[in-house]
């Protein structure tokens, strides 16, 4: 079973026959992409396969006001699975991705899994299918006492092995997400102690927005079976690496990927730098998509291996977007890689203003400045000055600046969702500001 998979309504209630599934989650996200879920008896399938499944918007972060509450859940069968470590219990259960409808039957305009497929339209309708594959690091903390503490479980490092004490776990995250019907390509520890990262194949915008929900949903579940508390909170841990969500793009048309020209220097497409253009012109905006919580703008400093400096290079690491090595015998595998998401933003928005700004770059046929192919972290503000090159964002508060400044990014996100959007995030900002951190004690209740 794949993922995104059509499957009709008969092979659905057979599936679920098949399994003794017992009860069905409806699953959906909100503007910040948490998974919620409506849960129905199974002999209740089929009636919300026919008739869909209504539910109270208001309480959803970023749907509705209580006087526009109404709302359904109309299930995409293609995402039909049965919950894997659910199989052999007293009750069986299996989930399905739903999409989000007002009561007039019209898609709601706030729904992110909605917004993504608007502008996987747009890329339609010029004649070209956006793929993108997303790296989501994530970490595991140990429990004391029932707390979760920010112990990193292991001491391992980059794919160490001898320190490493969750490759058991990270194997039975793998067969469960291969269940749910994910590619699983490789499985490693990452940089930082405690830190992982799973990969699974690039596939369409929808299915692979999808896939990281499901990612997100797997990880936690099985970790929580070893006691432990996985997280994909971006800076987690000071003084040692944050988590990235490193995302892989390319545009096709005709089963050919346009992004790469057998005929250029580079083997890169004029297209594929139009595209690049328009990312990094709206990338300050982006920022507070892609990175929206306070905690993002932690990992997003020098020194750690995140992105600060808004250029672009190829095979260059220290890059804000990377084109790996372009081999002429696999043209298909032609690809840049935008490094500065990390794995706390919802991915249906994420994937949205991706699409919106690089499809701006192409529509007004925009040039990226020179690709700079050396190490951009051992840059100087002088040097980057001097060169021309400028920074993201330093905080939540000046990303939400910039996004509000941009009408290419504010319409992909569509009015309701952005001012939804910028609420939750003004009032983060501004919780943040009255807080009082361990740091401040820590540095100023005896000095002053």
């Amino acid at each position: 079973m794949v993922l995104g998979q059509e499957k009709s309504k008969e092979e659905v209630l057979q599936l679920s026959e098949e399994a003794g599934v017992r009860f069905v989650k409806l699953q959906f996200t909100d503007v910040n992409g948490f998974l919620k879920a409506v849960t129905i008896p199974a002999e209740k399938l089929a009636d919300a396969i026919d008739h869909n499944v209504w539910f109270d918007g208001s309480s959803v972060e970023g749907f509705a006001r209580i006087a526009e509450s109404d709302m359904f859940l109309k299930p995409d069968l293609s995402t039909f699975s049965v919950i894997p470590w659910s199989r052999g219990t007293d009750v069986p259960a299996a989930r399905i991705i739903c999409d989000v409808y007002t009561p007039d039957g019209e898609p709601f305009d706030g729904d992110p899994r909605y917004i993504l497929k608007k502008q996987m339209k747009r890329a339609k309708d010029m004649g070209y299918e956006y793929y993108v594959g997303p790296e989501l690091e994530f970490f595991m903390f140990r429990k004391v006492d029932g707390r979760i503490e920010p112990l990193p479980h292991d001491k391992a490092g980059y794919f160490d092995q001898s320190m490493d004490l969750a490759g058991e776990i990270r194997n039975q995250m793998g067969l469960m997400l291969g269940e749910f019907g994910l590619n699983v390509e490789a499985l490693h520890h990452e940089v930082a102690e405690g830190q992982h990262e799973i990969n699974f194949k690039y596939s369409d915008a929808l299915t692979q927005a999808d896939s990281a929900s499901t990612f997100k949903f797997v990880v936690k579940s099985v970790a929580q079976k070893y006691d432990l508390h996985a997280t994909f909170m971006a800076k987690p841990v000071a003084g040692i690496n944050g988590s990235g969500m490193h995302c892989n793009q390319s545009l096709f048309k005709d089963g050919e990927n346009v992004f790469y020209d057998g005929s250029s220097e580079d083997g890169l497409s004029r297209l594929a730098k139009n595209f690049i253009a328009g990312q990094l012109e709206h990338i300050k905006a982006m920022t507070a998509v892609i990175n929206p919580t306070v905690n993002s703008y932690k990992r997003l400093v020098a020194g750690y291996e995140a992105p600060v400096y808004i250029a672009w290079g190829q095979t260059n690491r220290s890059a804000l977007i990377r084109v790996p090595r372009i081999s002429r015998t696999t043209p298909k595998a032609t690809r840049c890689e935008l490094r500065s998401p990390d794995p706390s933003c919802n991915p249906y928005l994420a994937f949205a203003v991706m699409i919106a700004a690089g499809l701006d770059g192409i529509e007004k046929d925009k040039t990226p400045p020179s690709a700079i192919n050396e190490d951009i972290y051992e840059y100087s503000s002088e040097k980057a000055l001097e060169k021309g090159v400028e920074t993201l964002p330093e905080n939540l508060s000046h990303s939400l600046h910039f996004l509000e400044e941009s009408s290419v990014i504010r319409d992909a996100l569509g009015e309701h969702t952005y001012k939804m959007f910028k609420r939750a995030k003004e009032a983060e900002w501004l919780e943040y500001k009255a807080s009082v951190s361990e740091w401040e004690r820590d540095k100023y209740l005896e000095l002053y």
